[in-house]
């Protein structure tokens, strides 16, 4: 698993394609947290530039906000991390998963 590894990446490809480095991520001060910067940290923690306990620390999340959001990402991509949109991404998977 990328959490026991030693070594990190220098950076990580973001949600759109781009480069992520720890510098390129959300300021640790981020209060307003919109879709790609949410797709963003997820984005990092899966590459393996940060693991869940650092970005959890460092954006003063819960872990189960933090697994809401990679939820979401699996589930429905980055639109699902539209808070706008949450039931009706949450009724859509739970149809989906009915048949």
């Amino acid at each position: 698993m990328l959490e026991n590894q030693e070594i990190r990446p220098a950076q990580v490809i973001g949600p759109l394609g781009e480069p992520l480095t720890l510098d390129s991520l959300p300021p640790a001060s981020t209060t307003r947290w919109v879709v790609r910067r949410k797709a963003e940290v997820v984005a990092a923690v899966a590459g393996g530039l940060l693991t869940v306990d650092e970005a959890c620390e460092r954006y003063d999340l819960s872990l189960e906000e933090f697994t809401s959001w990679q939820r979401a990402v699996d589930r429905s991509g980055m639109p699902g991390l539209r808070v706008t949109r949450l039931k009706q991404y949450r009724d859509q998977y739970e149809r989906q998963q009915r048949f």
